[in-house]
């Protein structure tokens, strides 16, 4: 018996979901969908970070998830420009954004959801940036498809933030594949060859991120099908004051 190496097989065939994964995934997009909207109603000017942060992975486990699929972000005001930024004993105060990025695990399979408020009345220039945000991960969405490439997808949302000019501040790549992992095949970046396939289960996350006031994130799963593509999480992408 011969045996040869068969760098990225398993990867690859982890990459495409068959009908029950895809199922399975549905059901764990949904549950962090609902803890993401329970969250918000949390935030109220003196919360902490770390509190809202507890909460979502006690409301996870509530739900019936086996864990978080990664640590949970929580960032309020200028932390939100840090795109990793994990809970601390920073306060919540008036007029400040706030990022929440979640997912949980459940029959193994995991989820992925970003969704950003404000906390008070917004100014225009942040309307403005959350608007672009969310044309980008509209435009990127429209764009998956079976046969497209990983980096047709990204330019999409590339494209719609330079309009804005504002697309210096999008520092990461548009999205991953997820599954059993919460990163997975394909990567959904700049200048990447990889063609989409039915059964493929990607993350659309544009954001921008500024210095000394925060950052802007939206982020969906969305499932590849033949001839169609699947929005799996559900919590409302408007733009929220609280």
């Amino acid at each position: 018996m011969r045996l040869e190496k068969t760098p990225g097989l398993v990867a690859s065939l982890r990459a495409r979901k068959d009908a029950a994964e895809l199922a399975q995934m549905r059901k764990a997009a949904i549950l962090a969908s609902d803890v993401v909207e329970a969250a918000i109603k949390l935030l109220k000017p003196g919360v902490r970070e770390f509190e809202v942060g507890a909460e979502i992975e006690y409301q996870m486990r509530k739900r019936g998830a086996s864990g978080t699929a990664f640590e949970t972000i929580v960032a309020f005001g200028a932390r939100g420009a840090l795109p990793h930024a994990r809970p601390t004993a920073k306060r919540l105060r008036k007029n400040e954004l706030v990022v929440l990025d979640l997912g949980a695990i459940l029959g193994k399979y995991c989820s992925d959801i970003t969704r950003t408020v404000f906390v008070g009345k917004a100014s225009v220039r942040v309307r403005m940036w959350y608007q672009a945000v969310r044309e980008a991960q509209a435009a990127a969405i429209a764009e998956v498809a079976a046969g497209k490439s990983c980096g047709e997808v990204d330019a999409a949302a590339r494209g719609v933030l330079a309009a804005y000019r504002l697309d210096q501040f999008f520092v990461h790549s548009t999205g991953h594949g997820l599954g059993i992992e919460v990163h997975e095949d394909p990567r959904v970046a700049k200048g990447q060859k990889t063609l989409l396939a039915s059964g493929n289960v990607i993350t659309i996350e544009p954001g921008v991120y500024m210095a000394g006031v925060g950052g802007i994130r939206i982020e969906d799963d969305v499932a590849v099908h033949e001839g169609r593509s699947e929005v799996l999480t559900r919590a409302t992408r408007d733009f929220i004051e609280l």
